[in-house]
């Protein structure tokens, strides 16, 4: 099937059921993981863990696939604006069930090959699907993900949890916008922007 094609089950509700419950909720403590990463890029024996990133935000961005089409324009982005998320004391980590074999080696592919190019943070490898699944962005009919965005506070608290299906890309903006507006611990209006009043504070 080709990328962004949808696999419409003919029993929708089967398919709903055979879904294990998520453990990510908004609020609660976030899922905790340990995965492979690309974090060293040339021995790929560096793993990724949540305590890893204890004292900042993290930005958790599941994608569905390696090599594919909406994928590198969004983790290019956010890579585009990595200095603006560790302005804010923010990490970035994409992860996806290919494997970091496969990871590096689209970072080193050539554009032309479909290649990613150099990312300013780590690719992370759920190659059980554990971690998708806790998160509740797991397609089992596609056996990938769909594309989920959490923010987890420095506090390891779940604050901000959206999935796209998957034909539309995140928004880079937005992601770091809701950071500086939790980061406030105000009430903030529709469309809050750093330098405007809040509600309280």
């Amino acid at each position: 099937m080709a990328h962004g094609e949808k696999n419409v089950d003919a029993n929708p509700l089967a398919a709903l059921a055979a879904r294990e419950a998520p453990r990510a909720f908004v609020g609660r403590a976030a899922p905790d993981f340990t995965m492979a990463s690309t974090k060293n890029i040339q021995t790929l024996d560096e793993p990724v863990r949540l305590a890893d990133y204890a004292g900042k935000w993290l930005v958790l961005l599941f994608y569905p696939l390696d090599f594919t089409f909406v994928c590198p324009t969004e983790l290019q982005g956010f890579s585009a604006r990595y200095d603006d998320f560790k302005a804010e004391g923010a990490e970035v980590l994409g992860v996806s069930i290919d494997s970091v074999h496969t990871h590096r080696a689209w970072i080193k592919a050539p554009k032309e090959a479909g290649g990613l190019g150099e990312l300013r943070y780590p690719l992370a490898s759920d190659a059980t699907h554990r971690v998708s699944k806790d998160y509740g962005v797991h397609l089992e009919d596609q056996g990938h993900s769909l594309r989920g965005t959490f923010l987890i506070d420095p506090k390891g608290v779940l604050r901000m949890s959206l999935v796209n299906d998957l034909d539309v890309g995140r928004s880079v903006d937005e992601t770091l916008r809701t950071i500086q507006a939790f980061k406030t611990g105000a009430l903030c209006p529709v469309g809050w922007r750093p330098g405007q009043a809040t509600l309280t504070g």
